[in-house]
């Protein structure tokens, strides 16, 4: 293990998130809020952190996948406690553990809150809280390879374990160039949806936390009862369309901006994921239609809330817990399915259930013919053995940590319905679930140990698992020979 390199890395983004801080400081002083210091005294010590660790540049910067891994997995644990400062010192969340949950869940992108009353807090803490969202959808690590260049390709190391998705691409030779493409079309995203939000009267502050929001697929709003206070078929309607988009892999995007368009239209992984939220929309608006004035009305709140789950993104615009049970079971099924690999959605993701759905097909085909030759492809191309490897593995240590979870919140949790959709909804960072952490319900009732453990699966789901695994490795800490 280089630990130089490790510690020059994380001291590089909490330099990165001391510069973050400042906003909400900022948004401070524009209303007047008292909770000015306590976002300056954060961004203080985040910045002190930076210069303490990051006075020397090492010598030795080579550093491979375990480093990348463990770089990537300390520098999300130490980003989300001195994100978490503002709100204990203002006294605005004033236990640390609750602090602590509220930050992990904005830049983990899952959206579900301790808080109660979300319009009591300040314009500041609202601002960060969706700004945690929006840094954490693209990744602060990302962000930091535009600004910090590192020699070889050895970066793809950090891009890999901070991206969602079984497998990562190149955009460009240089991983430089690709995280700047990337953070490009994410803000383009978010400034064209701010824009449209603007156009149908959404105030300035709101469109600018909606769509940071939305942009992060994380679904922390400033109203408690979410996107319903928007009583606007156009605000929603615009909100579903960028939380489809965001949900979608970005390498797409990219294909359309080098008119590529065959390539993009032609990729499997996005027609089924856009099959999949037409046809469980469908499904749920004929379900729920005794609910709605109109099969139309039911249609548009189905869309809405099966785009909202699936790219994890968690905004509602009604209470979901209280629809029929067919349709809620879809809403589940949603949360495990999850977006597209190389988006900012959470889940499983649809990249991985296809290729399992073709592993499943390979094999009976393989029953009946056994003298069949046959290869998984996706996009016309072969998949690598390594990349279904690693899916399988995945798969498995995905059903261990949510078992063990379920688990241990179960011994203070006496609802079925409660326990598991917490631990579904804080592992694939969707946001609410059911019953007691329902759209209109929050996670504050939960004691310490569950929140630990919930906040454990929100990074493990963020982080695809495996970065978080390796810092209880006792062989990841062992110094390079």
């Amino acid at each position: 293990m280089n630990f130089v390199i490790v510690r020059y890395l994380i001291g590089w983004m909490l330099g990165i998130e001391s510069i973050f801080l400042l906003l909400p400081a900022l948004t401070a002083v524009i209303y007047g809020e008292p909770e000015l210091p306590a976002y300056l005294i954060a961004a203080a010590i985040s910045l002190a952190g930076a210069a303490l660790l990051c006075h020397r540049k090492p010598k030795n910067t080579r550093f491979y996948a375990r480093e990348g891994y463990v770089t990537v997995a300390l520098c999300w644990l130490i980003l989300a406690v001195i994100g978490a400062l503002p709100f204990v010192l203002s006294r605005e969340i004033p236990f640390f553990i609750d602090a602590l949950f509220e930050t992990v869940s904005g830049f983990t992108t899952t959206g579900a809150t301790i808080l109660g009353d979300v319009e009591a807090l300040s314009h500041a803490s609202m601002l960060w809280r969706c700004l945690t969202h929006w840094v954490g959808g693209m990744g602060v690590l990302v962000f930091m390879l535009i600004v910090l260049p590192l020699a070889g390709g050895q970066t793809i190391f950090l891009m890999r374990a901070e991206s969602p998705g079984p497998s990562v691409s190149k955009m460009s030779p240089h991983m430089r160039d690709t995280a700047t493409i990337l953070y490009a079309i994410y803000f383009g995203l978010t400034v064209l949806q701010m824009i449209l939000l603007l156009i149908g009267g959404m105030p300035l502050f709101d469109a600018i936390c909606v769509s940071l929001g939305t942009a992060g697929t994380g679904g922390f709003g400033n109203w408690n009862d979410s996107i319903a206070h928007y009583n606007s078929a156009y605000l929603q309607n615009v909100i579903t369309v960028f939380m489809i988009l965001f949900g979608i892999n970005f390498s797409a995007y990219f294909l359309i901006l080098t008119r590529k368009f065959r390539q993009a239209f032609r990729i499997e992984e996005i027609r089924v994921y856009l099959g999949v939220i037409f046809v469980f929309a469908g499904l749920i608006a004929f379900n729920v239609r005794p609910m709605f004035g109109s099969l139309r009305e039911s249609f548009h709140h189905a869309l809405f809330q099966v785009a909202s789950i699936i790219t994890t993104t968690g905004f509602s615009t009604v209470d979901f817990d209280q629809w029929p049970t067919f349709s809620r079971a879809l809403l589940v099924l949603l949360m495990f399915i999850g977006a597209c690999a190389g988006s900012t959605g959470g889940g499983i993701k649809c990249s991985r259930i296809l290729l399992l759905g073709k592993s499943v097909k390979k094999e009976l085909m393989c029953l009946i013919h056994p003298r069949l030759v046959r290869v998984n492809k996706m996009d016309g191309q072969r998949v690598p053995h390594e990349v279904m490897r690693s899916i399988n593995v995945f798969v498995v240590a995905y059903a261990f940590i949510f078992i063990l979870s379920l688990l241990i919140i179960s011994l203070n949790c006496e609802d079925l319905v409660t326990c598991f959709t917490s631990v579904a909804t804080t592992l694939n960072n969707v946001g609410p679930g059911l019953s007691l952490c329902g759209p209109t319900c929050n996670f504050g009732f939960f004691p310490p140990l569950s929140k630990c453990v919930l906040i454990f699966d929100m990074l493990a789901g963020r982080l695809e698992l495996f970065p978080m695994l390796l810092l209880f490795t006792p062989g990841t800490w062992q110094r390079n020979k």
